[in-house]
């Protein structure tokens, strides 16, 4: 029964944060197509253009074994999320505001062999988080963008978001407001927009960016992106738009602090020690359309947490492997209903 609680929660947390979805731009007209052809280097941008919607497909599968109280429990996850961009406003030269919108949600499961299926496009399967899954679709949120700065200024959205999360499951409310604070969700959406450099770059040129996400009882993540500019995909290097970009990132995990709310969580981290490993990918970015046109981004995890639950605490050992992947289009990606 503990590893199964502990697996439990854990789960519907993984399903929160990849709502964290990488944002990118749109095409706009007027715009230099992003190289400098004298010079060798290039210039990669986002680009917007109101009014334009385009979408997004992204699909995480995650596997994990956890070794407690003597026990193996293995599972693997496949969740895919579909998205709407739509550029709506420009207050300032500098500031955009977008859309974003979930469309579609799909999940399969299985925990030690037991198995949880759940479509949006489909007939709802008889599963425990087919209503907290079933809230995740329609749910909608205003980005407001510095393109200057590259920095997630503000977000809106979240309050009716976490109402709808909660009548799901109005005993995670607690949980929900401390992990999708404004703040941390603003802290999930900026690595995507650092994927592009401040300046023109060469190949070979490098460049960071640092976030830290606090989600108070589950504790604290410290990434560490190091962009690199590897230069033109394919081997047409004289008119190719796309330019590739390697990912290594480094996790830093930390525990929550002594005396922190477990705040709905069916467990609670007394210690944690993980280490990432091979936390690396790439991404495509397409300067003529002015955006991210795909992304695929791999990550080891291993360890060691101290977790106590019902006054019991042990020690468990995890070992996990994640890829993300996505995907942008100007069409819609999510499949049509079935009757």
């Amino acid at each position: 029964m503990f590893p199964r609680r502990l697996l439990a929660g854990l789960l519907v947390l993984g399903a929160v944060v990849s709502l964290a979805v990488p944002a990118t731009a749109q095409k706009e007209k007027k715009k230099a197509k992003g190289t400098g052809k004298s010079s060798g280097k290039a210039t990669l941008v986002w680009k917007f253009e109101k009014g334009k919607e385009f979408y997004q497909k992204m699909t995480t599968v995650t596997q994990q074994t956890m070794k407690v109280m003597g026990n193996t429990v293995t599972q693997k996850q496949t969740q895919t999320f579909y998205f709407s961009w739509k550029p709506i406003e420009q207050p300032s030269a500098d500031v955009w505001l977008i859309e974003q919108k979930i469309i579609g949600v799909a999940m399969d499961i299985d925990i030690g062999g037991s198995k949880i299926q759940y479509d949006s496009k489909k007939e709802s399967t008889n599963n425990p988080l087919a209503e907290f899954f079933k809230a995740l679709e329609g749910a909608t949120f205003t980005v407001r963008l510095n393109t200057k700065t590259l920095k997630v200024e503000g977000i809106k959205g979240r309050e009716e978001f976490l109402k709808k999360l909660v009548q799901a499951n109005p005993q995670m409310k607690p949980l929900l407001d401390t992990i999708l604070s404004e703040e941390a969700l603003k802290e999930m959406a900026e690595p995507t927009f650092a994927v592009v450099p401040a300046e023109p770059v060469t190949k070979g040129k490098s460049w960071t960016k640092t976030t830290t996400l606090d989600m108070g009882p589950i504790g604290k993540y410290k990434n560490a992106y190091k962009y690199t500019y590897e230069g033109r995909e394919g081997k047409d290097e004289s008119s190719n738009p796309l330019y590739k970009i390697k990912v290594d990132t480094t996790l830093t995990y930390s525990a929550p602090a002594d005396g922190t709310d477990s705040r709905g969580l069916p467990f609670k981290i007394k210690s944690a020690k993980l280490t990432s490993k091979n936390a690396t990918g790439s991404i495509i970015f397409n300067a003529e359309r002015g955006r991210v046109e795909s992304s695929k981004m791999g990550l080891e995890l291993e360890g060691s947490l101290q977790i106590e639950i019902g006054g019991q605490t042990t020690n468990v050992t995890l070992e996990q492997t994640q890829t993300s992947t996505v995907e942008t289009t100007d069409t819609n990606p999510v499949p049509p209903a079935k009757s």
